[in-house]
């Protein structure tokens, strides 16, 4: 057996990705998490425990074996668009979301110990409607950015 580079490999298998993943809009990402969690609409997921009463640093590393997130970080179309891992941290990142959005699709003060997939996805794509920001939340994230 003749071993190659993986250069070498792409190379010879003219592998080209899907679409251009790595180019992907903020509402493309967005719609493509709604559209995993719906396709498993009936599932339980795992919730992050109270977010909003965590340091900073320790929210952005929560992480759950099974949650929302892990949906996400499990596509292969998310990861190669940049989707680094699965914590809650990364999402907000890859996601361009705030905490208070982030918080209302994974806590666990919402949901209790799971979600379903189909409510996460309804808390996703409610991230995709033009509602103007409110204005305590153009005053928090003028402070936090």
């Amino acid at each position: 057996m003749k071993h190659h580079t993986l250069e070498q490999l792409q190379t010879i298998a003219q592998i080209e990705p899907i679409f251009g993943a790595r180019g992907m809009t903020r509402r493309q990402r967005l719609e493509r998490w709604a559209e995993l969690l719906e396709q498993i609409r009936h599932r339980h997921l795992d919730t992050l425990h109270e977010t909003e009463f965590q340091f900073s640093d320790e929210r952005n590393a929560l992480r759950s074996d099974y949650s929302p997130i892990t949906v996400a970080f499990r596509d292969p179309v998310l990861h190669a668009a940049g989707l680094d891992n699965d914590t809650y941290g990364e999402a907000k990142r890859f996601f361009e979301i705030s905490d208070e959005e982030l918080h209302d699709i994974v806590c666990y003060c919402h949901f209790g110990r799971t979600v379903s997939a189909a409510a996460a996805a309804r808390q996703v794509r409610s991230l995709l409607s033009e509602r103007p920001q409110s204005f305590w939340s153009a005053v928090a994230a003028f402070f936090v950015a």
